[in-house]
């Protein structure tokens, strides 16, 4: 071990300039695969959390209009959606269905307390609402709408923070009631959100306010036991023959319900950042490429400077798996040596990224992990060994007669 590490260190110590410009080739490779992995980690985690959470998992539906001629009914007829799909769907497709539910938008633009009033209506939604959207949202006090709430059809309301503060500004809203449409709501919750600022009550109470309607303007579906893009796919055309024998449309009609299938988006996308890591690994392995040509060149050099030395070891009764050994193990130390020069400053930079960006909605977490690190250091050995093999090979088929004469 001693006589590698003096090998490596009279490498060095030869070819100074040429070593330390390969080297810094190396460690730039290296650095900057480190720091597109951890942005592109950043982006990837950003994804999951926006998109492939389990509240994510749904498929949105909308009522449209026919294109096709179906059962002695013209095209371009209208289909609404209403009430008794929801019923439909969570009865027929309890395999795949978790949860289905629909939201209702109030035309009233106003919600006083005392005073104070702000312009913004409410939506009258199903407890699942709250997963629904992601983890985006929050509950800095209270509670959220619930089962009783629904079936008694309560005059509750959930603000956003930043709507409690201003309608009762500088007090606790909690508990407190604000006036919706003429009518007296009692806040139980006050949530936050990086985005979307909606005020929420339970959807039986809006319906009720609606003068009970049965239209619905769009339906949301919860899915369960899917895991691929068939799985999504399947549950999509499933829904749609539902909807089609409740409405009499053609179920080949695309446009008589237009159908948002998040689930199946979502595993499009992840395979989407996949495809971008790979991209990222091949963008560094090329930029790496040139340094490891660096690192087989100054082999090559120390090869020749040594030709007499191995000569020697040659007549002395080394055997060529020992020459070959040693080149080899010369190079990975050397290219390790600077490989882990980038590792170190690039994981100083995804940190640094990591402060400064770590927080905002597109990039999360853009550092590299443990596993990372240990990929890039088998990338590094297997890079060492490369550069050196073909010098090494060029040192085992020195003779050793010629060799002793080599001066």
């Amino acid at each position: 071990m001693f006589d590698l590490f003096h090998e490596i260190l009279q490498t060095l110590r030869h070819n100074k300039l040429r070593t330390a410009l390969t080297g810094f080739a190396v460690a730039w490779g290296i650095f900057m695969l480190i720091v597109l992995l951890g942005m592109g980690n950043g982006v990837t985690n950003s994804f999951k959390e926006q998109v492939m959470t389990p509240g994510s998992q749904k498929i949105n539906i909308w009522g449209g209009r026919t294109s096709k001629p179906y059962h002695g009914y013209r095209e371009g007829r209208d289909i609404p959606l209403k009430a008794t799909d929801i019923t439909n769907i969570e009865s027929e497709h309890d395999d795949f269905v978790a949860e289905a539910n629909s939201s209702i938008y109030g035309t009233n633009p106003n919600i006083t307390a005392g005073t104070h009033s702000i312009t913004s209506s409410y939506v009258g939604v199903y407890p699942s609402e709250f997963i629904s959207s992601g983890g985006n949202k929050k509950m800095v006090k209270g509670r959220f709408i619930n089962d009783r709430d629904m079936s008694t059809q309560a005059k509750v309301v959930v603000l956003p923070e930043r709507d409690e503060q201003r309608l009762f500004p500088g007090e606790d809203g909690l508990g407190k009631h604000v006036d919706i449409s003429g009518l007296s709501f009692k806040v139980i919750g006050v949530y936050t959100a990086g985005w979307g600022r909606n005020v929420y009550i339970p959807f039986t109470t809006a319906k009720m306010l609606a003068g009970n309607n049965d239209r619905l303007g769009s339906v949301s579906v919860l899915l369960k036991n899917v895991s691929t893009e068939e799985d999504g796919n399947n549950a999509e055309n499933e829904l749609r023959k539902t909807l089609a024998a409740a409405h009499d449309f053609n179920p080949d009609d695309e446009s008589a319900v237009w159908i948002w299938n998040q689930f199946s988006q979502g595993i499009k996308g992840l395979a989407a950042m996949n495809i971008l890591n790979m991209s990222i690994w091949i963008l560094g392995l090329l930029t790496l490429l040139s340094g490891i040509v660096g690192i087989s060149n100054i082999m090559f050099v120390s090869v020749k400077e040594r030709t007499h030395e191995i000569g020697i070891r040659r007549a002395i009764g080394a055997k060529p798996r020992s020459i070959l050994t040693q080149v080899i193990a010369e190079s990975i130390a050397i290219t390790t040596l600077f490989g882990y020069i980038g590792i170190v400053l690039g994981t100083v930079v995804t940190q640094i990224l990591d402060a400064v960006f770590g927080d905002t909605d597109f990039i999360k977490n853009p550092t590299v992990s443990l596993s990372i690190a240990a990929q890039v250091t088998v990338v590094l050995i297997v890079s060492g060994a490369f550069a050196g093999l073909f010098p090494a090979l060029k040192a085992i088929k020195v003779k050793p007669v010629e060799a002793l004469r080599d001066e």
